[in-house]
């Protein structure tokens, strides 16, 4: 797994870890593991990992691709659609990160 993938995953666990004492006793969900599920494949983590892996591979690759073209290796179609899909990847991270932030909060306001 990437090592922001890795971090993100720990600082989510980390999160989890400190919230236990705001509830009830045994309500405590799971920390995220690729052993939380019956397949490794199907977690919560695994999948939040690959799709980080996928961001970071995409923005690596339109990065090479701009390197390419600064030497004039690269064709300027290649890099252009190589920057596209980097944009639209980060696009969709952020839309997931606004979903993900918008929930808590919408937790947070809930009356216990």
């Amino acid at each position: 797994m990437d090592p922001i993938a890795s971090r993100a995953l720990g600082a989510y666990n980390e999160a989890l870890r400190r919230g236990a004492g705001a509830g009830g006793a045994g309500d405590t969900p799971a920390p995220l593991s690729n052993e939380t599920a019956g397949r490794p494949d199907d977690s919560f983590g695994a999948v939040l990992g690959r799709a980080m892996d996928d961001a970071v591979q995409t923005a690596a690759a339109a990065d090479q691709a701009s390197m390419a073209a600064a030497v004039g290796k690269a064709d300027v179609t290649q890099v252009v659609t190589a920057l596209t899909n980097a944009e639209v990847t980060l696009q969709a991270v952020v839309a997931v990160r606004d979903k993900v932030v918008s929930a808590y909060q919408e937790i947070m306001r809930m009356p216990i």
